[in-house]
């Protein structure tokens, strides 16, 4: 009886599969796409191609901000409110996250090292951070687009320009008949209620879609994605 010899798995060749009538099989292949691999750059596609528009409404929304009523008549700092000056439609929750969409959208193509389940690691990684980027931007426009619901804009009321709804703590909200008292600007606001509640909506959706991106990409990055050679991107 000649002497086994020594077996030598290779991991990126060799699989094994468990059977209960010839026990332990090792197999010579490809790793099974469907199992091990998932569908990474699809999700990323679908993510990167959500979080575009979301930022473009935020620009949007931060722009029609600047001019209360559609009008540039109060477009100056002594009219416009803190939290309208921040910009942060425009920054955080537009230009942060346009960046990780459209590096999202990028990494569902095919990648820079290749095709198939590793060819797209290299932009899945980038993805990883520009994701995380956009994290912050989105929390930024929500917690400065809540403040400007909460504090309410600065208008004339009373002769004096002022943030008069901020010691009700947001409850002005429930109170229409209080949007009237302010003299100027004209329907500013209802003007900020809308908009604002636009942004809050809009980042809460893009810290979700970059939360996804996030662990989607970093999945990626590990497993690749489960299309094959030749397929489009």
């Amino acid at each position: 009886m000649p002497a086994p010899q020594p077996l030598y798995l290779a991991p990126s060749s060799l699989f094994f599969s468990w059977t209960w009538e010839s026990g332990l099989t090792f197999t010579r292949g490809s790793r099974p796409q469907g199992r091990l691999a998932m569908c990474t750059g699809k999700c990323s596609r679908f993510v990167g191609l959500s979080l575009i528009p979301l930022s473009l409404v935020c620009i949007v929304a931060n722009a029609l901000l600047l001019v209360p009523g559609g009008k540039t008549t109060w477009t100056d700092n002594t009219h416009l409110s803190l939290q309208v000056l921040l910009m942060a439609g425009f920054l955080g929750g537009g230009l942060m996250v346009l960046c990780p969409g459209i590096s999202a959208v990028r990494a569902g193509g095919k990648g820079c090292c290749g095709a198939g389940c590793c060819g797209n690691r290299c932009r899945m990684l980038r993805s990883v951070f520009s994701s995380a980027f956009g994290v912050l931007g989105a929390i930024y426009c929500l917690s400065v687009s809540g403040a400007g619901l909460r504090i309410g804009p600065k208008c004339l009321m009373d002769h004096r320009w002022d943030y008069h709804f901020q010691d009700t703590e947001g409850a002005y909200l429930k109170n229409r008949t209080l949007w009237d008292l302010c003299v100027a600007p004209p329907g500013v606001v209802s003007w900020n209620v809308t908009l604002f509640s636009l942004l809050v909506a809009a980042s809460c959706l893009e810290i979700m879609l970059c939360g996804v991106q996030l662990v989607n990409a970093a999945l990626g990055v590990f497993c690749g994605d489960c299309r094959k050679k030749g397929s489009p991107s």
